[in-house]
């Protein structure tokens, strides 16, 4: 083969490999901050997929939430601890993350018609490097509730394997009263969805 005949088979493995860094690339960045997955990768967490996309696991065979403390957004403090024996509705955003500014008035309408009933939300800020980045999406989107402000993504690491998948913001869990982990969405949710999340999470005695 000449030099001249090999030249072109080079081009296009680069090409080629061009191609598929590109791929990769932008697959990264759907999965960063889309409609988020269904999957939180390996582990045993007891959930089941319904055909709504949300994932449930039946009473008793919950894993437990971790500790989840600390500093939040507008600079109080949070202890998700402190919240058993309501059901907390825990909400991983990022204002970089268009899903989010597209479901965070469903979760602030949710919230303000819920918490009279023992629904707690309360919000884990991720991805932002700069705190005043996450007051500003509050602030705009008229969210009351408390947010934890996690911009390395360490309490969201604090789950058991299989959980969440890190890459797959907004992300939301329902705890039951015990603190057991009752269902989860990898997704961005609409008003509808969040409640019938919420609903029979709520009902249990």
């Amino acid at each position: 083969m000449t030099a001249a005949s090999r030249a072109p088979l080079r081009s296009n493995r680069r090409s080629r490999a061009a191609l598929a860094a590109l791929a990769a690339a932008a697959a990264l960045t759907v999965s960063a901050c889309g409609s988020g997955g269904t999957s939180g990768g390996g582990g045993d967490t007891n959930f089941v997929m319904g055909k709504d996309g949300i994932s449930t696991a039946k009473k008793g065979e919950r894993a437990a939430a971790p500790d989840l403390s600390g500093k939040t957004v507008d600079g109080g403090q949070v202890d998700v601890a402190s919240f058993k024996g309501k059901v907390v509705v825990l909400n991983m955003w990022g204002s970089w993350c268009a899903p989010c500014r597209a479901e965070a008035r469903n979760f602030e309408t949710v919230y303000r018609d819920l918490k009279d009933e023992g629904v707690q939300f309360v919000g884990i800020n991720t991805r932002d490097t700069s705190i005043e980045n996450a007051v500003a999406f509050e602030k705009q989107q008229g969210i009351t509730y408390p947010s934890l402000y996690d911009p390395t993504g360490k309490l969201m690491l604090r789950f058991k394997k299989g959980t969440l998948n890190p890459q797959a913001v907004p992300s939301t869990l329902v705890l039951d009263r015990d603190g057991g982990i009752a269902a989860r969405s990898l997704a961005a949710l609409s008003e509808e969805k969040l409640r019938k999340m919420v609903a029979p999470v709520l009902a249990e005695k």
